[in-house]
């Protein structure tokens, strides 16, 4: 999305709501309550754009061979040991 986030009290989503699902075709539109974001309406293209990004979850002895080798082989980064303490 190119635009910002327009932001809209909830009456005023409701008297234009049509104006407002058009707005929403080119950038989110949060409704808001007493002042604070509640929910967001926002395209089907962004919306399934959205869903497509969510983390898909296998079972190890489903994964691809060479990606249970990489993940063995993975060293974690320099600045990561900054939290050894929290897991010993």
């Amino acid at each position: 999305m190119t635009e910002p986030m327009l932001k809209v009290p909830a009456a005023e989503a409701q008297r234009n709501f049509g104006l407002y699902q058009d707005k929403a075709l080119t950038q989110p539109v949060a409704i808001t309550r007493n002042g604070r974001p509640r929910t967001v309406l926002l395209s089907i293209e962004e919306y399934e754009r959205l869903k497509r990004r969510d983390r898909e979850v296998m079972r190890s002895e489903d994964m691809p061979q060479d990606l249970a080798e990489a993940i063995l082989k993975a060293e974690p980064p320099e600045e990561s040991k900054r939290f050894d303490h929290e897991v010993r």
